[in-house]
């Protein structure tokens, strides 16, 4: 496969350079944002793996010359500009960048007219059958059931809540259509009402990512969880999605399509 990477030298950037390699995947350019430290380095010995011939660069039209499928891991407002150049030049792309604001949904949409694009907040295949699960859970245990979501992440993330747990609590809601999230709570807010969706985001330390669902019924509670130990899970989901892409026709993909 013939790769490019977005957001090349970010921690994501780099932990999927090193799967990409470690797979004999081909990477044909990697792209930064202007004033990036990395730029002019070789992508290579940024990841630790030895210098491999592909320079960063902060145009991402000439790090995408010759790539099937660009992994896109940047930032929010980066996103409809890549899209432009990707729809352009012909090339897939997968991506894994959260909270993405209407113009960068619009973005997605009208790339998939033209290439295949696969977006996801987050590329973990467990986190995708949690998704489902959750989905299931809540729909058949039903009202009796209140729905509260936690997640957990290191200091240094910079959004909230996480753009997994608002796709855990978009499941939730298919489950339940007349959930409406709360996000986090404080002062004399009352009592819970029957509808509410918490969200809650906590943030420290070295955390790569913990998500629970707890349905709480009377007498008993279920709790699902995923923990990610590695944040190379996420690389290697990103490299599956974007072998899943690869040669697909125009469109809008989705995680769940990879597993089917």
């Amino acid at each position: 496969m013939k790769l490019a990477i977005h957001g090349a030298t970010g921690r994501m950037g780099l932990s999927i350079v090193r799967a990409a390699r470690a797979a004999g995947d081909e990477l044909v350019g990697g792209a930064c944002a202007p004033g990036d430290p990395g730029i002019g380095r070789d992508l290579g010995e940024l990841a630790g793996i030895g210098a491999i011939g592909v320079v960063v660069s902060p145009d991402a039209s000439s790090a995408l010359l010759g790539a099937e499928v660009v992994i896109d891991f940047s930032t929010a407002s980066a996103v409809p500009a890549l899209l432009n150049v990707a729809a352009r030049q012909g090339v897939a792309v997968v991506s894994g960048t959260t909270a993405l604001d209407a113009g960068g949904e619009s973005a997605l949409e009208r790339a998939a007219a033209q290439i295949a694009v696969l977006w996801a907040p987050n590329t973990s295949l467990g986190v995708q059958v949690l998704s489902e699960l959750v989905e299931q859970a809540v729909k058949r245990l039903g009202a009796a059931f209140d729905v509260e979501i936690l997640e957990i992440h290191h200091r240094r993330k910079i959004d909230a809540p996480s753009g997994t747990a608002l796709r855990l609590a978009r499941a939730a809601k298919a489950g339940r259509g007349e959930l409406e999230e709360v996000h986090a709570r404080d002062g004399n807010v009352g009592a819970r009402k029957d509808q509410e969706l918490g969200v809650v985001a906590v943030r420290g330390g070295d955390v790569i990512g913990d998500h629970t669902v707890y349905l709480l019924g009377n007498g008993e509670r279920l709790e699902l969880t995923h923990r990610a130990s590695s944040r190379e899970l996420f690389a290697q989901g990103a490299l599956a999605a974007a072998r899943f892409l690869r040669g697909k026709p125009a469109g809008r993909y989705a995680f769940k399509d990879i597993l089917a």
